[in-house]
């Protein structure tokens, strides 16, 4: 079964929905949307760590998304 990633704009777009395109994209646009075959394989996207300074965290538009079955 296929997975993909969403969340929630912060920023109060008409389209509230945006979805996970790779680790720097996302977009409002569904049909742009990564396809994840395996929720393991959406799971490892969602929480994938980014360092910063030496720092390793959680973007928290992954933090805060929800991975979601097709």
């Amino acid at each position: 079964m296929p997975y993909h990633i969403k969340t929630v704009s912060d920023i109060g777009l008409t389209n509230d929905n945006l979805y996970y395109v790779n680790e720097n994209h996302w977009s409002q646009d569904y049909s742009e949307r990564k396809i994840f075959s395996s929720k393991a394989n959406a799971t490892t996207a969602k929480n994938k760590k980014v360092e910063k300074n030496g720092y390793l965290y959680s973007p928290t538009k992954l933090k805060t998304s929800t991975i979601v079955s097709e």
